[in-house]
């Protein structure tokens, strides 16, 4: 395709293709790349392709050498964003406390769509961290747009991101309850988002607190097989919209069994999740996927008193699409070491 090959063309004048790649640290990523604003827009354009099938990603595949911990393969191209990539992500809740290291660290790569050739190799956790909360945000914008609550459960990275991102799409927004089992986790939210985020935080004293004060709610903490049930479906109210990141740990099953309408951001990679036995209870019957809303091919909410959970675990096109953000914007500031392959 003609943009395909102009795209092509361009990348021969930065790079020698074929023989050297771009490298970008975290701290690199972080100075060449978007704004909070600007992955709102990005990641909108590649959840809106993803609704319009313009994209091809097949389910993560991920290894799992331990029960708490996985390694995820994330491949995908997005036409719109002319990019096509891989992302390799672990994730291993012990090691902040056992080993001093990052829970989760990872490398993504980024390809030229005509030759195939590598064109960058770059730290994932950021693009993650800001990709992640985006979808949350935009999904809450159009199934909730009015809401005046919102709520967080986890006040680690992803917390703060979605306090931070939020913030910016729901416009009505009159308080900010958040949750963390340590207290020390949503002081340090509050100091990180204080600059930016001018809605009331409120430091809640319970998961039910939370749960029974907000309109809209998310959560962030871990991934396991079998659900931990810290959210009880007895505090749950019509017309509330919930938001996990965090599959079906969380919140009690019956919650999202029993919903007017759910919603995921991938079915197949929430049927890959399935059958690995993450959904002991089954899974919900899905309705639509959230990109569908975004698109406008699914009305998503119809009726102020229905309860809806929208469950968005990540999907590739929406990282894809942002390191193809990352490396255009270091190229044109000279941001990044060229490597030789």
């Amino acid at each position: 395709m003609e943009k395909f090959e102009k795209e092509h063309e361009h990348l021969k004048t930065v790079l020698d293709l074929g023989n050297e790649v771009l490298w970008l640290t975290k701290d690199e990523c972080i100075q060449a790349g978007p704004t909070v604003e600007e992955t709102l827009d990005l990641v909108k354009k590649a959840m809106i392709a993803h609704g319009r099938n313009e994209y091809e990603m097949p389910a993560k595949i991920g290894i799992h050498p331990y029960e708490d911990v996985f390694f995820h393969a994330m491949p995908a191209y997005v036409l719109s964003s002319l990019a096509c990539g891989v992302k390799w992500i672990e994730c291993y809740p012990r090691n902040p406390k056992q080993y001093n290291l990052p829970q989760t660290t990872g490398l993504q790569i980024m390809n030229d769509i005509v030759t195939g050739v590598p064109i960058a190799i770059m730290d994932c956790t950021w693009l993650t961290a800001m990709r992640t909360p985006a979808v949350t945000a935009l999904a809450a914008e159009v199934l909730h747009p009015n809401a005046e609550t919102f709520g967080m459960f986890g006040c680690g990275v992803q917390g703060v991101g979605h306090v931070r991102f939020v913030a910016k799409t729901l416009k009505h927004l009159k308080k900010i309850y958040i949750y963390d089992k340590f207290p020390e986790m949503m002081d340090r939210l509050i100091d990180q988002v204080k600059d930016e985020v001018h809605v009331p935080i409120v430091k809640a004293s319970s998961i039910e607190e939370v749960v029974k004060s907000c309109e809209v709610l998310s959560s962030a903490t871990f991934i396991i097989r079998e659900p931990m049930k810290l959210a009880k479906k007895e505090w749950v109210s019509k017309g509330q919209t919930i938001l996990p990141c965090d599959l079906n740990t969380f919140w009690e099953p019956e919650i999202a069994l029993h919903a007017d309408k759910y919603f995921v951001d991938s079915i197949d990679e929430h049927q890959l999740f399935e059958g690995m036995g993450y959904f002991p209870d089954g899974l919900p019957q899905v309705v639509g996927e959230t990109g569908e809303i975004l698109a406008g091919l699914n009305e998503g909410r119809t009726n102020a008193d229905e309860l809806i959970v929208c469950s968005n675990i990540g999907i590739s096109t929406n990282d894809i699409a942002m390191g193809q953000a990352i490396f255009a914007n270091a190229i044109k500031n000279g941001i990044g070491k060229k490597l030789k392959l």
